[in-house]
């Protein structure tokens, strides 16, 4: 269960590049990849199912952060993981087009960025180098999402997944770094 973080992140960028493949009028400067889940995009049920299937695998990896935490701070940060991944999951079910479909992905990266904030301190507590490290990047990669002027969404949206990717490899890293310490 351990791998099932970096699954997820292989996953959705495996997901990503696949849809813009078979939408070859998908331009990352300009678009959202929600339009590869949209309407007028060709198989959108490939990007959309994906999503889905990406926020199962999150889900099994927040499951798996609860049972690793060291402290109420760590289950906490990794219940709002779980809780993203039912806005994730809900991105492909109200795909581009449909009401709440806004509020979703936006809620989405902001519900993940608060895990990671909350993760993040419980780690520096534990007394966890790299949790300094979760904290800040949780407290400050919004500030070049709200201060930039990004090309696209997409690229605002590929930011935010590389933030979630970057933490990911750092929560996995360290357990498995702590296993082979405990052997």
């Amino acid at each position: 269960m351990a791998l099932t973080g970096i699954i997820a992140a292989i996953v959705a960028w495996a997901v990503i590049l696949i849809s813009i493949w078979i939408n070859p009028w998908f331009i990352f400067t300009r678009n959202a990849f929600s339009d590869l889940g949209g309407p007028s995009a060709r198989y959108p049920w490939i990007y959309n199912y994906g999503l889905i299937l990406t926020a199962a695998l999150v889900l099994i990896f927040s499951i798996h952060l609860i049972q690793y935490s060291r402290n109420k701070l760590e289950t906490v940060g990794a219940s709002f993981i779980s809780i993203a991944a039912l806005f994730l999951a809900m991105i492909g079910v109200f795909h581009e087009g449909t009401y709440p479909h806004v509020f979703v992905s936006t809620w989405f990266f902001a519900q993940f960025d608060l895990a990671i904030i909350t993760w993040g301190l419980g780690s520096a507590m534990s007394g966890n180098k790299e949790g300094w490290i979760e904290l800040l990047m949780g407290l400050a990669s919004p500030i070049p999402a709200i201060l930039i002027k990004w090309p696209s969404a997409a690229t605002l949206e590929a930011y935010g997944i590389a933030i979630i990717d970057v933490f990911t490899i750092i929560v996995t890293y360290r357990e498995y770094a702590s296993r082979q310490l405990s052997q």
